[in-house]
């Protein structure tokens, strides 16, 4: 809770009247998130992280226009307190909610709802992201993307790497070659459990709100159903392909080879701006 403490001054202001025992703190990829009773404060872990703000503001205020079916953190106030100590800072809305666990797909009736409600989800997702002024403000990656990225990991993790980590790190890039250039949806980039809120309905789950769009991008849906898959198996993974039409080898095929580049993709971003602890977390099974 340290973070409370540094930054007790900034914080006094954007959560006015919330005591330090009642403030949650988690810590992301990106930004260290203070979450109030109605608000979130995002601090940016590093610089890079910094300067994204304005436009992570941006995004946000642009998809809270859309009729989801489901909350996105509305943007409150940005900013940051030149000639001090503390840092810039983004207030969101907080969204109600809690993330899905695993052991309660268990239940053969919750997972036919969540897996529902996740195809509804990725839909709302395809939907906009043919809107033009989605597509103008939502980053699209280089047709080259994932062979640039490839080259960019040789060039800048390899070194930091095992002979081991290497070979394994090869064969992975390897892979990616084979992926199309896919623009047709918006995709969340990083849609694992933590960031999917749920709120019981009946005994059931209702998809109440996605958080922490750091990594939104117009590309291929196959990218958040391989977090799908990374956060609650294959066997839900299938459930939620089969509900949305989407069960053909093609996307099963860039489903896997996209969720091996994870752990690769967020040391790269860590190592770009100059983070180590998530450098070496990105690089755990490569040293």
């Amino acid at each position: 809770m340290q973070i409370l403490q540094t930054n007790r001054a900034l914080l006094s202001r954007l959560l006015p009247g919330a005591k330090p025992e009642d403030l949650t703190v988690r810590q992301g990829q990106f930004h260290q998130v203070v979450i109030g009773s109605d608000r979130v404060v995002c601090l940016p872990r590093t610089e890079a992280a910094a300067a994204r703000l304005p436009h992570r503001a941006a995004v946000l205020g642009l998809l809270a226009g859309f009729d989801l079916g489901f909350r996105t953190p509305q943007p409150l106030l940005e900013g940051s307190a030149q000639g001090t100590d503390e840092l810039p800072f983004l207030v969101l809305s907080r969204v109600p909610g809690a993330p899905l666990e695993t052991d309660a797909l268990e239940d053969p009736q919750v997972a036919e709802a969540a897996a529902a409600q996740y195809v509804t989800l990725l839909t709302e997702l395809a939907r906009i992201g043919a809107e033009q002024k989605v597509r103008a403000a939502v980053p699209a990656p280089q047709e080259d993307r994932w062979r640039q990225f490839a080259v960019d990991v040789r060039a800048e993790l390899f070194g930091l790497m095992s002979d081991g980590g290497r070979q394994r790190a090869e064969r992975e890039l390897v892979a990616l070659d084979s992926l199309p250039h896919i623009t047709d949806a918006v995709v969340h980039g990083d849609l694992g459990a933590e960031n999917v809120l749920w709120e019981c309905n009946d005994g059931l789950p209702g998809l109440s709100g996605v958080i922490d769009w750091d990594e939104v991008a117009i590309g291929d849906p196959a990218e958040d159903l391989a977090a799908v898959d990374a956060s609650y198996g294959t066997h839900f993974l299938n459930r939620v392909l089969t509900l949305g039409g989407w069960s053909d080898s093609t996307m099963a095929t860039r489903i896997a080879i996209i969720r091996t580049t994870f752990a690769l993709q967020q040391a790269l971003s860590a190592h770009r701006d100059g983070d180590e602890e998530q450098l070496a977390d990105g690089l755990t099974g490569y040293r």
